[in-house]
């Protein structure tokens, strides 16, 4: 097991040995990938201003406690101005980026606002804010539209790299599309993107061979960015019938941490999120998973007004905290496991960074 811990290019029965660990050789994996994180990224961690824009969504993926199937959701988008004092709020806290985070629609009305509200953060801010998307799959148009307004990281999430998991927990229809969502983050990278994606962890029907295949899915593709976190069941939702079926919520977290580890391993420089879903199913969570080789937080900017009504998964950590109270929190928790919130800084990835660079 030693020496897999010091392997370059891991294969898929390497992947899954990893993940497999438990006890005493878990804990050597989770300090291996913190190693190999401080070495190539020191003890720093980025945050983006998570701001909801909306829950209004035509898909209807079988997990989701926002899909479009779901009646008993209160449907809203936030307004140009409040959207614009989330960004005004990131500034003021010293975040450097936010992030855009909406349920997916495709009209034109949809898409020129967000293009519309792109520029007008860069305005406000005077370029001085980064931003992310994750708006779904879209036009490769749509995308260069973003990209050109002044979008520069975009995370949409595969879900599952396993064509028949993915049809397991989205409907097989012409909105739900497992080759188009591999195709659109195709376009995203060919358009210049930093480029994020991810999984849930814990599924049903999912197994250690397909966890090991997305993280090799990850490496294949050179993503910038990686956002796991463990599957929590909700209750309004097709996939709610299997919640006795996954592994307890311990399990989940584990399994979790070991993705974030071995990804490290895997990819020494690239941008991980320690998702809110960590630290919902345990209080410490965020701080295992940056202990696991992660190095981006999302604090949620959102106004408190809405939060409930963009829960994906229920009983969301850290919903009804304030935007200030949040980041004096979190200061206090990195500080206590020895690592530095970096502000007034973009925090793009090194890996992309240093690849762009070699173009």
């Amino acid at each position: 097991m030693e020496d897999l811990l010091y392997k370059n290019n891991l294969d898929k029965d390497d992947v899954i040995q990893l993940l497999s660990l438990r006890g005493d050789d878990q804990r050597r994996l989770l300090a291996r990938a913190l190693e190999v994180k401080l070495q190539h990224l020191d003890n720093k961690v980025h945050l983006r201003g998570l701001i909801e824009y909306s829950n209004r969504c035509f898909k209807s993926c079988l997990y989701c406690g926002v899909r479009g199937g779901n009646d008993k959701v209160h449907r809203y988008t936030l307004t140009d101005e409040e959207v614009l004092d989330c960004a005004r709020q990131a500034m003021q806290l010293h975040y450097g980026s936010i992030a855009i985070q909406s349920g997916e629609r495709t009209d034109k009305a949809f898409t020129d606002k967000i293009a519309e509200l792109v520029k007008e953060i860069k305005r406000i801010s005077d370029g001085q804010l980064g931003i992310t998307l994750s708006l779904g799959e879209q036009s490769e148009n749509v995308y260069r539209q973003w990209f050109e307004a002044g979008a520069h990281r975009y995370l949409l999430r595969i879900e599952s790299s396993d064509e028949e998991l993915y049809y397991k927990i989205h409907p097989h229809d012409a909105r739900h599309d497992f080759r188009h969502r591999l195709a659109c983050i195709d376009a995203l990278l060919d358009i210049g993107y930093q480029t994020g994606t991810g999984v849930m962890i814990g599924l049903p029907f999912q197994t250690v061979e397909n966890l090991a295949d997305d993280l090799l899915f990850f490496r294949d593709k050179n993503v910038a960015m990686v956002g796991m976190g463990p599957f929590i069941p909700h209750q309004e939702t097709p996939l709610y019938q299997y919640a006795d079926t996954i592994p307890p919520a311990e399990e989940r977290l584990n399994m979790t941490l070991k993705m974030i580890a071995v990804l490290r391993l895997m990819m020494p420089e690239i941008n991980m999120v320690a998702a809110t879903a960590d630290q919902t199913l345990d209080p410490l969570g965020r701080e295992k998973a940056i202990m696991a080789g992660a190095n981006v937080i999302m604090p949620n900017l959102t106004p408190t007004s809405h939060r409930e009504d963009y829960l994906i998964y229920p009983d969301k950590a850290c919903v009804g905290d304030k935007p200030e109270e949040c980041q004096s929190c979190l200061d206090i928790r990195m500080h206590a496991i020895q690592h530095e919130i970096l502000y007034d800084e973009w925090g793009d990835s090194v890996a992309f960074t240093k690849h762009a660079q070699k173009k």
